[in-house]
């Protein structure tokens, strides 16, 4: 049973199948007068109420369009809403945002609890643009091209089909010769739809940058900060980050990989001997299928904290799970919040590998985030700038990773999951940099080639990937390895807050070796103020400093490094 909220301005009985059904409740808050303290809650509530209504509807039917990419009525469904009720909310929403600035009395407007939503509409407004709203629609459609491609890759291996996910699997193995096959299996498939997936990209440029020139902008980098609202960094702090994690993560990067050729007695280190355990031990299989991967997270959660495993009960009592990996699902995985059902929705792709172990306690970090703010007043409150909401699962893969013993029911097998957890830290920030530098180049360079995109792809790839890795007769591979990355093409720019994000957890984690509850207390207040303060405030509240500069990545490196090295 959901615990859903209560509608008090929005008919129970609506149905969002035209925006004839919509319009009155903007007509209304449009024309409602608006002149004291109590006259604005009421308006903000009722707005709200509108906005949790419209974004539940919309993510039931992208959640269920990436359940099934094969049914094309469930893609239609999510179509109709970002090209007919998407568009007009966009510009409704404008004329309430101004209404809002323009009407509220000013002792309201300067309440301490408004002051985030304040700066927020602020640069909403300073971005909108009319002739931007059919734009946004088009490249929202053509955002979920990705999933329909990506979704469709397979290939055969020891007489069965499977997706790119579960062949990911066999790059574990022990045996190099059925790596190195597996390997060459998927990037080959990758390579068949690499010319589509360069088109598709160009096509989201060039729509992208339409809408940044729309706005005065004069690339959709510096347009895209503003939309994402980062107000407590800049596009150079970004710069320095990319410089901070080449100088002191990729020479820790190179290091791991050195000891691993060694260790494994190979001449070259290839790609496909990154996954496979450096002791050659069999993959890790920290549960069967889906739902023992559900029972053990609820157990797991429970003894960091009841009511953390509570949660997922919660999730999976309502369904509220899908996680078993198959043909015709969408690939990735994601923690979606129902702002009416008060119950996220994690969808991934499992296929009882350590990397689901680490998705689902990622994604059950941004679970337990969604149930610890489902009380907070505001929608706006509630949907959270991405360095709040990473910071919110990475922490919990972390401060999971000391109860993992539900998962594993040997000590050495524990330790291997540890040391796999640990080398992923370390390895993602290169990833992140590269991703995001690449990005930066792309918006930059709006008119590149496909050559020139393949080309500045592998020379930032190398930049980052360190020195250790044989890329040789592979090089078709590298060069196209960006394509793997959904962020680009679906969330652009989403991503250098993971690195950021990484960062605090590594800090969070830190202070729970060294005092669990006061950290885990911490942990939780932070969440549960959602967006109500600043970014800065929120990491302060937590137990740690909203930093990315050289020293503070060396410093916690240094720790994670130590860590592992306990590990043996």
């Amino acid at each position: 049973m959901t615990n859903k909220k209560n509608r008090i301005f929005i008919s129970k009985n609506l149905i969002i199948d035209s925006w004839d059904k919509l319009e009155p409740y903007f007509l209304d808050l449009k024309e409602r007068k608006i002149d004291s303290k109590n006259s604005i809650e009421k308006w903000l509530a009722n707005r709200s109420e509108l906005d949790a209504v419209l974004e539940e509807d919309l993510a039931w039917r992208y959640i269920k369009m990436n359940c099934d990419t094969t049914k094309e009525e469930l893609s239609d469904s999510f179509k109709f809403f970002i090209s007919e009720i998407e568009p007009k909310v966009s510009e409704w929403s404008n004329v309430l945002d101004i209404k809002f600035l323009e009407s509220s009395p000013e002792n309201s407007l300067k309440e301490k609890k408004h002051k985030i939503l304040i700066r927020a509409i602020q640069k909403k407004q300073e971005i909108f643009r009319k002739e931007n709203i059919p734009v946004i629609a088009k490249m929202q459609e053509e955002e979920q091209e990705y999933g329909v491609i990506a979704s469709k890759m397979t290939i055969e291996y020891d007489d069965e089909e499977m997706t790119l996910h579960k062949a990911a699997n066999f790059l574990k193995n022990v045996d190099r010769k059925i790596r190195s096959k597996v390997y060459e299996l998927i990037n080959n498939r990758r390579l068949q739809d690499s010319e589509n997936l360069n088109k598709l990209l160009s096509r989201l440029i060039n729509k992208r940058q339409t809408i940044a020139k729309n706005s005065d902008f004069s690339d959709y980098v510096n347009y895209k900060f503003a939309e994402l609202g980062r107000f407590d960094y800049s596009i150079d702090d970004c710069l320095n980050f990319h410089k901070s994690i080449a100088k002191e993560v990729v020479p820790i990067i190179n290091s791991l990989h050195k000891k691993r050729k060694e260790t494994l007695q190979l001449d070259k280190l290839r790609p496909y001997d990154l996954d496979v355990d450096v002791n050659l031990q069999p993959a890790l299989k920290p549960f069967e299928n889906s739902n023992e991967l559900i029972d053990k997270t609820i157990n797991c959660f429970s003894e960091i904290n009841q009511k953390f495993g509570e949660y997922i009960r919660i999730m999976k009592e309502n369904r509220f799970l899908d996680l078993e990996a198959r043909k015709g699902k969408a690939p990735g995985g994601f923690n979606y919040p129902l702002y009416e059902s008060n119950i996220p929705f994690i969808f991934m792709n499992a296929t009882g590998n350590i990397r689901d172990l680490e998705t689902m306690v990622h994604e059950g970090g941004h679970a337990i985030h969604s149930f610890l703010t489902k009380n907070l007043e505001l929608v706006d409150y509630k949907s959270l700038p991405s360095e709040v909401a990473e910071l919110a699962s990475m922490s919990m893969e972390l401060i999971s990773m000391e109860f993992w013993h539900h998962f594993f029911d040997s000590h050495e097998d524990l330790k291997r999951a540890k040391r796999t957890q640990l080398e992923g830290i370390i390895s993602v920030l290169p990833w992140v940099a590269t991703v995001d530098k690449f990005q930066s180049w792309l918006y930059q360079n709006p008119n590149h080639s496909f050559e020139e995109r393949e080309e500045n792809w592998t020379r930032i790839f190398k930049e980052f990937a360190g020195t250790e890795i044989s890329y040789d007769g592979y090089e078709n591979f590298q060069s196209n390895l960006w394509q793997k990355q959904l962020h680009i093409f679906e969330v652009p720019f989403y991503y250098i807050e993971y690195a950021i994000s990484q960062l605090g957890a590594i800090a969070i984690w830190r202070n729970f070796k060294k005092n669990p509850k006061l950290a885990l207390d911490k942990y939780q207040e932070a969440l549960k103020l959602g967006y109500t303060k600043t970014i800065p405030e929120i990491y302060e509240t937590a137990g740690i400093r909203f930093d990315f500069s050289a020293e503070y990545v060396r410093e916690l490196m240094e720790f994670v490094k130590s860590e592992l090295e306990s590990l043996g």
